[in-house]
């Protein structure tokens, strides 16, 4: 027969074991089903001074300045993106825990460029995002879609 203190000691182990399982599944649940969505531009001389809005069924998520970036957080589903350039809109129709690269280019106009947007191919996304840096707190016009663990710079 087993000691009673080795059978308490052993109780003790499966309860915090089982309570740091329970403990990760609640933090992680806060970002699960979500789909990531990252915006970003190049950094270019051209059109250095323009920051086309970018939009997530027509709501204003941020503006994208060269070299930068933001990362979405969004439910799986059928959503609109554009920018300023109303001819080009992207509907993408999300999947649970893939991921979606879209960049931002800048299109001459008349009188300003504008923004235009482009889904990349995510083996390509993947590499061109890790040389952008994130956009500017000042920038951010709708915190709610960003991930959770995309931080604005100050």
């Amino acid at each position: 027969m087993i000691p009673l203190t080795r059978r308490v000691a052993w109780f003790l182990m499966m309860f915090v074991f089982a309570a740091s399982a329970f403990a990760q599944t609640q933090s992680n649940s806060g970002t699960s089903g979500k789909t990531k969505v990252y915006v970003y531009r190049y950094k270019q001389y051209v059109g250095k001074g323009i920051r086309p809005s970018v939009l997530c069924d027509e709501k204003d998520i941020a503006r994208i300045q060269s070299g930068r970036m933001v990362v979405l957080a969004l439910n799986p589903g059928k959503h609109v993106f554009r920018s300023n350039d109303q001819q080009s809109q992207i509907d993408l129709d999300l999947k649970p825990g893939q991921e979606y690269y879209i960049r931002v280019e800048i299109a001459t106009g008349f009188w300003k460029g504008h923004g235009r947007l482009t889904l990349v191919a995510p083996e390509q996304g993947a590499g061109e995002v890790k040389q952008m840096r994130p956009a500017d707190q000042g920038m951010i016009k709708d915190a709610e879609f960003l991930a959770p663990d995309f931080t604005a710079t100050k």
